[in-house]
């Protein structure tokens, strides 16, 4: 076992870098399972929202724009400050990091569940966007560290559990919120899943330095990857990451849109309670769209990153794309019909889901992995910008009393972005790798 002693640091035991290993407890799939686990428990924070806006607006009398401004909130706390809880990561280690945004995921939901206020509510989200940061951006940028040879296989897997960790408790959330009210689901919910990530946390550990040069060691890939060790503010400083950034922002939006509004959605198109049989199994078509999505979203990343790692990144990210603009289009057309909405929900999801792999492994390929954590929690402060993106086409959506304008920018959006990626990215990252 290879072991790099803890270094000395100002301050006391409690903040001392942790010792890095190659033999870490679970071994290194261990690790990858851990990641998935605390995943799967903040997954709710983001994708059981919108199950509890109804009920919210239903006992305040709150506008919908109001209470929805939480989500937005929610977002931009959860990516604005990964990158300096990715800082932390990348010298102190997974752990206490982790532990500290379990704690606050937990408290987050607990607030919410004694908010009368819209500005308690506000605060409520963004604690737990803290919270759901901190445990997003380790778990992350420790799966890119440990997989050197399937970034985006170890990076999509990961992401699965914040995509899909919420498919199994959508039926239980929705039955406690209607048989005991959705504060007492906050509550339950909150305090539960804080403590399995707490948990989980106690046995996270990083990788040596040279762990990545032993793995890669004669082993060909498609993914050109660089040797140079990027910074944050080197990254920074290349026209690379803020062309990723931009297309991330794109397609980071219509996603978000869907999954802050389904139900909101399902309800103006009158499908809502529809019931649906598909697979033998027959369920009102907003709970049947939000557990199929939950899932598809969930099997999206891992699938695409593995893809990724066969015919390259940017060659992926064009065939998603294009898939999710599509989807979107056909959702505006056909979300009358209750079957085509849980179908046309379920593809727009698998479609978007790819980009919590694709982005970061491209990052990591591309900057380095040293610094992993930091720089592709920076990466994904882009999710929190196009959460800005979400109030204006809710505002549009309400002024004009339709969807289709929104979907029409959403799938707009979606193929801009992957022509940047195939005729833009493409020779970009190349010349900057080729360069370094």
């Amino acid at each position: 076992m290879t072991v790099r002693a803890a270094a000395p640091v100002p301050g006391g035991a409690a903040f001392a870098t942790p010792a890095k290993v190659d033999a870490p407890p679970l071994g290194r799939w261990g690790q990858l399972i851990l990641g998935v686990v605390c995943m799967s428990m903040i997954a709710n924070l983001q994708y059981g929202w919108t199950l509890f806006v109804d009920p919210i607006q239903q006992k305040f009398g709150w506008e919908r724009t109001a209470i929805q401004w939480a989500f937005t909130i929610f977002v931009v706390m959860e990516t604005w400050l990964v990158p300096i809880e990715g800082w932390f990561v990348d010298r102190y280690g997974p752990r206490v990091v982790t532990i500290f945004g379990g704690a606050l995921c937990a408290l987050g939901w607990v607030m919410n569940s004694y908010a009368d206020s819209l500005t308690m509510l506000y605060a409520a989200a963004a604690v737990s966007g803290v919270g759901a940061g901190a445990v997003y951006g380790t778990c992350v940028g420790n799966a890119l560290k440990w997989f050197p040879d399937r970034r985006g296989f170890a990076a999509g897997l990961t992401a699965a559990g914040f995509g899909a960790g919420s498919a199994l408790t959508v039926i239980p959330i929705a039955a406690m919120i209607r048989d005991s009210g959705y504060q007492h689901t906050f509550l339950v919910f909150g305090l539960g899943q804080g403590l399995v990530v707490m948990l989980a946390a106690l046995l996270l550990v990083s990788p040596s330095a040279g762990f990545k040069d032993r793995m890669l060691a004669g082993r060909p890939t498609v993914n050109s990857t660089t040797r140079r060790q990027y910074s944050p503010r080197e990254m920074v400083q290349t026209p690379v990451f803020w062309l990723l950034y931009l297309m991330f922002v794109m397609m980071a939006a219509g996603g978000l849109m869907a999954a802050a509004s389904l139900a909101p959605i399902a309800k103006d198109f009158q499908v809502a309670g529809v019931p649906v049989s598909l697979m033998g199994i027959t369920l009102p078509a907003l709970t049947f769209a939000l557990t199929i999505d939950r899932v598809l979203n969930g099997v999206t990343r891992p699938f695409f990153g593995w893809v990724s790692d066969k015919i390259g990144r940017e060659n992926t990210m064009v065939i998603a794309f294009m898939i999710e603009g599509v989807g979107i289009l056909a959702l505006g057309m056909f979300a009358h019909i209750p079957l085509a909405f849980v179908v046309l929900t379920g593809l727009v999801f698998f479609a978007w889901g790819e980009i919590y792999s694709l982005f970061p492994a491209t990052c990591s390929d591309t900057y380095g992995d040293k610094n992993a954590a930091a720089n592709a929690g920076l990466l994904y402060t882009a999710k929190g910008t196009s959460a800005l993106l979400l109030p204006v086409l809710l505002m549009i959506q309400a002024k004009t009393g339709t969807w289709q304008t929104v979907f029409y920018a959403a799938s707009g959006m979606a193929f801009t972005a992957g022509f940047l990626a195939l005729f833009v990215l493409k020779p970009m990252r190349a010349r900057l790798i080729a360069r370094s």
